[in-house]
């Protein structure tokens, strides 16, 4: 599956990207980012990777956020939570550190937008991101995202508590269903 525009492609990961994955889901430097506490074994990467094809039984999908013209893969997506009958869907984005701050996220959950509304039609895309994460803050408020909730000292730190804000995207398709109402 490619989901592209002219300098980024979205792809479903695959079993060569196991290493790539492996080195991103054990850096603890991102763990509070993503909820996790625990490491991932090169093992359990490649058994996720093996059943990362369907999105319907595994209620979640990974794609490798790759630059177009060489196939570098800079990041990737998680689409997660999906919910089929209240047609919603969890959203997360990882750039490494080398390709930060050159669009990629922006760019990248664009193309995602297009996969969930218009390859799924799902009503929603939502996210939840830590008060102090302002970077990724910025790339759901530049897309149109809005802020529906925020969780007072929801996210154990090494300094404390922090609050944790949760965004999501209507359909722009459906919305005006919605305002007719």
């Amino acid at each position: 599956m490619f989901i592209q525009d002219d300098k980024l492609q979205l792809r479903a990961a695959e079993p060569a990207d196991a290493s790539l994955i492996y080195q991103w889901e054990n850096d603890i430097h991102i763990w509070r980012m993503s909820d996790t506490i625990t490491p991932y074994s090169l093992f359990q990467i490649e058994q996720f990777l093996m059943n990362n094809n369907d999105l319907y039984s595994q209620k979640q999908l990974r794609m490798m956020i790759d630059l177009k013209e060489s196939k570098q893969s800079t990041g990737c997506i998680d689409l997660y939570d999906f919910d089929p009958f209240h047609e919603r869907i969890g959203i997360g984005i990882l750039v490494t550190a080398a390709f930060r701050g050159k669009n990629i996220a922006q760019n990248a959950l664009q193309l995602a937008e297009k996969y969930v509304f218009g390859v799924l039609y799902l009503n929603q895309i939502y996210c939840l991101i830590g008060e102090d994460n302002l970077a990724s803050i910025k790339v759901f408020e530049r897309a149109g995202y809005v802020q529906c909730g925020f969780r007072k000292a929801w996210l154990k730190t090494p300094k404390g508590f922090i609050g944790q804000y949760e965004f999501q995207k209507i359909n722009p398709d459906r919305i005006f269903q919605f305002i007719a109402k």
